[in-house]
């Protein structure tokens, strides 16, 4: 078992965890960007199980340490059976690293696994030596107390995510029609992505937005379709709740070609727009 492999017979054992009455467990999302469930471990810190928006929606375990380890190490991971349920055997689970500085972290599937084993009224619960004193090994305890329901709202929000991450969206080029200002079909349903991303992250720093024509129309013509392309961006993206003025617009008409214009193929790719978001 974990428990003997790393050492904890005739040690000291220092134990943190929340009982019945100070088990809580907090959901806190932000929009359809991010679900995060919080537990407080009175005098040691908090776990959080986090998600955030993404094609795969992966789940991320983090043991929030007040005081971070001073070494390198491995902690133990354990589903405890509550106090009630005697004879039920104590059940491995995994091995967390501990790296010096920093706090405890754990992937997908283990996070997954932690949470079914709450849901199932069990405890999961971690083991290390303490790095401050020798003589000591210190347990820490999720309490399944109170989770159940906290638990189905962080699974409702995290049905609810966008299925793409600002990574996704950050940069972007899309193409427009012939002698138009409308975009092609899946340059639209990439725009309707972009925005509905805008409404949900109130934390875009800035976008740039430059649009580009093949050579066709003339050269002054052509000039000021680019930039009505981007000011027609410009204003779908404020329409989403960005501040005008974080939105930067540039046409450049025929400048800058990336294809041929002597094919249709080539002309339709340089018809073009280009968008840029970043992030504080």
């Amino acid at each position: 078992m974990l428990f003997a492999d790393i050492g904890f017979a005739d040690a000291a054992m220092r134990q943190y965890s929340a009982n019945t009455d100070s088990s809580n467990w907090d959901l806190n999302k932000t929009k359809r960007l991010s679900c995060a469930l919080h537990h407080e471990i009175p005098y040691y810190g908090q776990a959080i199980f986090n998600v955030v928006a993404s094609k795969n929606k992966d789940l991320t375990f983090n043991l929030d340490m007040i005081v971070r380890p001073e070494t390198y190490d491995f902690a133990g991971l354990q589903s405890v059976p509550p106090q009630w349920r005697a004879g039920v055997p104590v059940r491995d689970i995994s091995k967390m690293q501990l790296l010096k500085k920093f706090d405890g972290e754990l992937n997908n599937d283990v996070s997954w696994e932690m949470l079914t084993e709450l849901e199932k009224g069990f405890h999961p619960t971690f083991y290390y030596k303490d790095w401050q004193n020798s003589a000591d090994r210190i347990s820490v305890a999720l309490s399944s107390v109170n989770f159940r329901q906290a638990y189905w709202a962080f699974l409702q929000c995290r049905d609810n995510l966008l299925p793409y991450s600002f990574e996704d969206i950050a940069f972007t080029l899309m193409n427009y029609k012939k002698n138009s200002s409308d975009l092609t079909k899946s340059s639209r349903k990439r725009l309707e992505m972009i925005g509905e991303y805008l409404k949900n992250d109130d934390n875009i720093e800035s976008i740039f937005i430059t649009a580009y024509t093949d050579s066709f129309g003339g050269r002054w013509i052509n000039m000021e379709l680019s930039k009505k392309r981007a000011k027609a961006i410009k204003d779908y993206m404020a329409s989403m709740g960005v501040p005008a003025d974080k939105i930067q617009i540039e046409g450049f008409g025929e400048k800058r070609h990336v294809q041929p214009n002597d094919n249709a193929i080539g002309r339709g790719k340089n018809r073009r727009v280009v968008i840029q978001i970043a992030k504080p």
